[in-house]
């Protein structure tokens, strides 16, 4: 059974931002959270902070998703990694990042159709016809 948070102080478990994230599986490994909050690319309470910081309820956390960013309310705090049902409970996603994230997704998917992708890579004819047009 993994060790969550009290609202008694005393019995509070003390757990580092890094791992944090990796328990809660915004990313795959503690390497890539240290990494990701060393960089700028987390804030926690609006504010760049290091991978050692200790997570207190509450605490507001920018993540980076794909393209965008999940702003969260952390709810409970736990320090081993669990399945995605029980790590989803461990914080809650602010209703503006919900919308942001989903007004973002709609206008990729529409700016798709104004870049179309080919069906299939060109053969070796094609790739010679495409230098040969770009060096003129």
């Amino acid at each position: 059974m993994p060790k969550l948070a009290s609202q008694n102080k005393e019995n509070q478990v003390k757990v580092r931002l890094d791992k944090w994230l990796w328990a809660a599986r915004f990313f795959k490994t503690r390497a890539i959270a240290r990494d990701a909050v060393q960089s700028g690319k987390v804030q926690y309470n609006g504010q760049r902070s290091k991978p050692g910081k200790i997570v207190e309820l509450g605490a507001s956390i920018k993540v980076p998703q794909g393209f965008d960013f999940k702003d969260i309310k952390v709810l409970q705090i736990v320090e081993q990694r669990q399945g995605a049902p029980l790590a989803v409970l461990m914080y809650q996603e602010t209703a503006e990042s919900e919308k942001l994230r989903k007004n973002n997704a709609q206008a990729r998917k529409l700016s798709a159709f104004h870049s179309p992708k080919p069906d299939h890579k060109p053969d070796k004819k094609q790739r010679r016809k495409i230098i040969q047009f770009k060096q003129q």
